[in-house]
């Protein structure tokens, strides 16, 4: 009990805390730049410009359908063959941007086609081009639908910034792993702590959310 509670010493409590603010900024800009990207990837992807959309959506295959790892290996270790040499923490968020863009450029897809066609049918009738339809009246509506699947992928891409340990992201998953690895009777009430903080975090978004929804709804 008492090597438990040595574990939670300030020193290391506020080294952990450390890590934790580099994994919520690492997420909130991450997070940012996935649905700026995401949303004009989908919505190029719904209109069917000819030639860019098909483009779009083999992109978005093939990056969804790549790990993760793969993407964050890729832009730490190889974009410095291509010149750019970006540090963990951008690498992070780089390799975090355009994965998680692709997951929610289908989001936005999937919730402007679940839009009713009647909708943009009677905006058209009533005088307003394809694009103030589109943007006034058909994702107002789609964006409702896609709150609780946009969170969800949120919520898994704060969860994945741990992978970014594997580049010596100081994150707390990495912070942690610095605590305990100079005393292993410490793994338990890391690991404890660990969760602890990811579920404060990932449970504040989720409220956030349902709030949200409550307010458009």
């Amino acid at each position: 009990m008492k090597d438990f509670l040595d574990a939670y010493s300030w020193i290391n409590i506020h080294y952990l805390l450390q890590g934790l603010w580099i994994t919520v900024a690492v997420s909130v800009v991450s997070i940012i730049g996935s649905y700026i990207l995401g949303s004009i990837l989908g919505i190029i992807r719904y209109v069917n410009i000819k030639v860019v959309s098909p483009v779009i959506g083999l992109f978005i295959d093939i990056i969804r359908n790549l790990p993760l790892l793969l993407i964050i290996f890729f832009t730490y270790f190889g974009l410095p063959n291509l010149g750019f040499r970006p540090s963990s923490v951008w690498a992070t968020i780089f390799a975090m941007t355009i994965f998680e863009s692709t997951m929610i450029a289908e989001i936005v897809r999937s919730g402007i086609v679940a839009v009713d066609p009647g909708q943009m049918e009677g905006a058209r009738a009533n005088g307003l081009t394809y694009g103030q339809a589109l943007y006034h009246i058909i994702l107002p509506q789609a964006m409702k639908k896609m709150i609780p699947a946009l969170v969800s992928q949120f919520i898994s891409l704060i969860k994945d910034t741990s992978l970014a340990t594997i580049i010596v992201l100081p994150d707390l998953m990495h912070n942690a792993q610095i605590v305990y690895g100079q005393n292993s009777t410490y793994i338990l009430p890391m690991f404890l702590m660990i969760a602890i903080m990811y579920f404060i975090v990932c449970y504040a978004l989720s409220v956030l959310s349902r709030s949200l929804e409550r307010r458009m709804g």
